[in-house]
């Protein structure tokens, strides 16, 4: 957790990951964070994986350092309370992080009409309006068609949701240029954040828009292969698997300078008439030879000679390992300074990250824990609405708004 954005407020209204995420960069920056749910949780406040007691760890993931207000959004009377959340005229809100549809009570249009600089950053599917998700979207992009075994042809998706990640982070990104923009001109806007888009730039900031343009044809298969340079899985002598790239001259270099392949290596560059060290690419195109080289070589090595051997060079390579082993055993892990063990709110203490970035000259301190769902009800409608006591009194008896559940 840093302070940078110290006296920004943010109201987020979101499910899942895109949206929500966003806002928690923001929140560990130092924004004041007010997420919004319906009372008893939105459609994400279950989501696996969770803890024994069927609490949800992603939901506590994914809304550490936030408030969190309780409102029956059902009613015409609690989503007037979510719009004047979102409009309140201080000077250091203004700014709303949401998937809700473009349309309906939390559309921009109608929203501006209370808060004229009002800025909305609005995470959606498809930018014509079509529902997506992260999976969906991938599918659609064809990642899942040139990943997998080279002998298969059926879909292989992939485990982490890049799209939602990738939304996240650029719509952090990107309402902070509107508010720059905002500081400046004194004009809001509406900010849409599609996966859709976000992952055709990506496929085309990659070059592969215009690889099926001017090649056309897909790219094929190739296991796990690393795509135009030298990478691969290779098992050690214990049957330990490692993962091995080498990109740059160095990496291929103090490789084969440190497996003592050096002869064999020479011998096929000769054979080939190439130079495997100057060209990331002629290492690619003949992979198949240069991975029986190295392949023969780890495998008459166990795991912890191989990494004696590495220490100390320009060899890239790690060890694969479960996430079970990567956050009990694994010293940059266990140590490292964005993990701090803090108790959530569903009664279990652990390892938790704050912000991923870290501010020359500033102290970085322990990430917030998740709120209870409405734990910050009456704080926020007292200090952002200028609520009575009596007034947020009289919201709870018409079961508008919920604190948090009595344990």
């Amino acid at each position: 957790m840093f302070n940078v954005l110290r006296g920004m407020r943010v109201v987020e209204g979101a499910s899942f990951i895109a949206a929500p995420s966003c806002a928690l960069h923001l929140a560990q920056l130092g924004a004041d964070v007010i997420r919004f749910d319906m009372i008893g949780g939105g459609p994400d406040r279950n989501r696996w994986p969770v803890a024994s007691n069927g609490a949800s760890l992603y939901w506590e993931g994914l809304n550490k350092g936030k408030k969190s207000i309780a409102i029956d959004l059902s009613r015409p009377e609690g989503r007037e309370l979510a719009c004047e959340l979102i409009t309140a005229p201080d000077p250091s809100g203004g700014l709303f992080v949401t998937n809700f549809p473009a349309e309906g009570f939390l559309a921009h249009e109608a929203l501006k009409k209370r808060r004229g600089d009002l800025i909305t950053l609005r995470v959606m599917g498809w930018a014509n309006g079509d529902t997506a998700l992260d999976y969906t979207v991938n599918a659609a992009v064809g990642f899942p068609l040139m990943t997998g075994p080279v002998d298969s042809t059926a879909p292989v998706n992939h485990v982490l949701p890049a799209w939602d990640l990738l939304a996240g982070a650029y719509g952090a990104f990107a309402l902070m240029a509107a508010e720059r923009h905002r500081r400046e001109t004194g004009q809001g806007q509406e900010i849409r954040v599609p996966l859709g888009d976000i992952a055709i730039a990506a496929i085309g900031n990659l070059g592969q828009i215009a690889e099926v343009s001017v090649n056309k044809v897909d790219r094929p298969r190739f296991g796990n292969d690393l795509f135009g340079a030298f990478g691969r899985d290779f098992r050690c002598a214990d049957g330990a698997y490692v993962m091995v790239v080498a990109i740059t001259p160095r990496q291929w270099s103090d490789l084969v300078t440190t497996l003592q392949i050096q002869d064999e290596v020479r011998a096929l560059e000769t054979e080939l008439g190439v130079s495997f060290v100057r060209d990331e690419t002629i290492r690619f195109q003949h992979r198949a030879r240069l991975f029986a080289l190295i392949e023969g070589s780890i495998a008459r090595l166990s795991a912890a000679e191989l990494s004696a051997r590495f220490a100390g060079t320009g060899v890239c390579w790690d060890r694969y390992q479960t996430v079970k082993q990567a956050v009990t055993e694994d010293r940059r892990l266990i140590e490292n300074p964005i993990l701090a063990s803090i108790a959530q709110p569903s009664g279990h203490t652990y390892p938790a990250p704050g912000a991923a970035a870290d501010f020359t000259g500033l102290k970085r301190s322990a990430p917030v824990r998740a709120p209870q769902l409405g734990e910050h009800t009456d704080e926020i409608l007292a200090t952002v609405l200028n609520l009575s006591g009596i007034d947020i009194a009289r919201l709870h008896d018409k079961h508008l708004v919920a604190g948090p559940p009595k344990l």
